[in-house]
């Protein structure tokens, strides 16, 4: 059976494979614009510096549940 940190771990993983799926669909969009190339390297560049804070962000909320931290609203 999951432990509870593994279902707490599921939807922020998910919701992380969703977002970085939507963003490569429009990354791959990008080259079928007709625009100039720095344009499109403008665009392509920042759709990739979202998909790696998407990345990040999941992989700071898994420490945080790893280590106990669910709830960031208790520090305040």
């Amino acid at each position: 059976m999951m432990s509870n940190h593994t279902k707490k771990m599921i939807a922020p993983i998910v919701i992380t494979i969703i977002g970085v799926l939507y963003l490569v669909f429009y990354l791959t969009l990008i080259f079928y614009i007709d625009a100039p190339a720095e344009i499109i390297l403008l665009l392509g560049l920042g759709l990739i510096a979202f998909i790696g804070v998407f990345v990040y962000v999941l992989i700071e909320r898994i420490d945080e549940i790893r280590s106990g931290e669910e709830d960031d609203l208790s520090k305040y």
